[in-house]
């Protein structure tokens, strides 16, 4: 290997490296982001509980209230809330982040033309923007089943080990968008697009057996379909997460983790100039 290239893959990586020592940094810009979503509101914070909450309530009207949906041995609507709780949690976290992460290079355009700023901290900012929603909204799901269940299954404390592929993976999705948004301004709009498909092609707001036969095989393909039973099992079923299941998934976040940073680092230098 040339030293050449060697400088080259050194440039791209050692920002990565030393991601962990701008710890600081990326969670100043994540709190930044947080309090300005709710800046001048009444209810501050109090609404990054609410919104999931209200969201649920919406969903469990429709689909278990209309349509008679359920999931679990129960037929109430209760319990049919708690497992659209469950399965929104890490999604609801994965679509914020890369939403957000869509424009977050624009919309910092000014710290662009600073070479020396690490902009891959940006898109992780708002990942852990997006951690911070999810564990609020963690403390209501625990208070709902708390209420309506009287317990909580000691498998619960399994999150941290369900969080660390699932981060990974927004990382990796946020750098990769974060990038497409400074070449194509639509990708907003098809980012949104796609997320709507992922989420109705993922059971959240359904149960996995009432999938045909003949599209279970694609269900099982999706990644975040692993992710949702491995909530919904340490959470209200007091199993531990489907390990097989968390494997394929901590494949999947392992390679965006990996493809998201390497494609944002080779394509940055070219930032400023399209800005």
């Amino acid at each position: 290997m040339s030293i050449t290239t060697q400088t080259t893959h050194q440039r791209i990586w050692r920002p990565l490296w030393e991601l962990p020592a701008r710890a600081d940094l990326i969670f100043s810009f994540a709190r930044r982001d947080l309090a300005g979503r709710y800046k001048g509101s009444a209810l501050g914070i109090a609404w990054a509980v609410l919104t999931p909450i209200v969201m649920i309530a919406i969903f469990t009207f429709i689909f278990a209230g209309i349509f008679g949906a359920r999931f679990g041995a129960s037929d109430s609507n209760w319990d049919y809330a708690l497992y659209l709780f469950c399965g929104l949690l890490p999604w609801s976290m994965f679509q914020e982040s890369v939403q957000q992460s869509s424009n977050t290079i624009v919309a910092n355009a000014n710290l662009v033309k600073r070479v020396v700023f690490p902009l891959e901290t940006l898109p992780a900012a708002q990942a852990f923007a997006a951690l911070g929603n999810q564990l609020f909204a963690t403390i209501a799901l625990v208070i709902g089943i708390v209420v309506i269940r009287q317990n909580l299954q000691l498998t619960a404390l399994w999150l941290p080990v369900l969080l660390i592929p699932q981060l990974l993976l927004t990382l990796g999705a946020a750098w990769l968008i974060a990038s497409l948004g400074v070449f194509l301004r639509d990708i907003a709009q098809g980012v949104t697009l796609l997320l709507m498909a992922w989420m109705y092609l993922t059971p959240i707001i359904y149960p996995e057996a009432i999938v045909p036969e003949r599209f279970r095989w694609f269900i099982n393909v999706n990644p975040f379909t692993t992710l949702v039973r491995s909530y919904r099992n340490i959470f209200l079923d007091g199993l531990a997460p489907d390990w097989r299941g968390l494997a394929y998934f901590t494949a999947i976040a392992l390679f965006f983790f990996v493809f998201g940073y390497w494609w944002f680092a080779r394509t940055r230098k070219n930032f400023a100039d399209v800005i």
